[in-house]
């Protein structure tokens, strides 16, 4: 999930962009920016870049095992064949 402060920021970097006529209402629409970017990025099931590191590292480590699998499987089948 995307770091809440992170959409907070978004929010309010959207809210500043509004014109002054909005000023009025600033904190509301805010607020509701807020709400609907939090329903779109839950939407869009995202990871953390922490979550998406530790899933990368356990890709490496299961890919070098494989091949250290495959290594000593081809050893084996050379040393059986005739």
């Amino acid at each position: 999930m995307i770091d809440l402060k992170v959409i907070e920021q978004l929010a309010e970097s959207l809210s500043a962009k509004l014109p002054a006529s909005f000023e009025s209402t600033k904190k509301d629409i805010e607020a509701n920016f807020n709400v609907v970017l939090q329903q779109q990025f839950t939407k869009l099931n995202l990871v953390t870049k922490e979550e998406f590191d530790v899933q990368s590292a356990v890709l490496a480590r299961t890919r070098s095992k494989l091949e250290k699998l495959e290594a000593a499987l081809s050893k084996l089948e050379a040393s059986i064949k005739p």
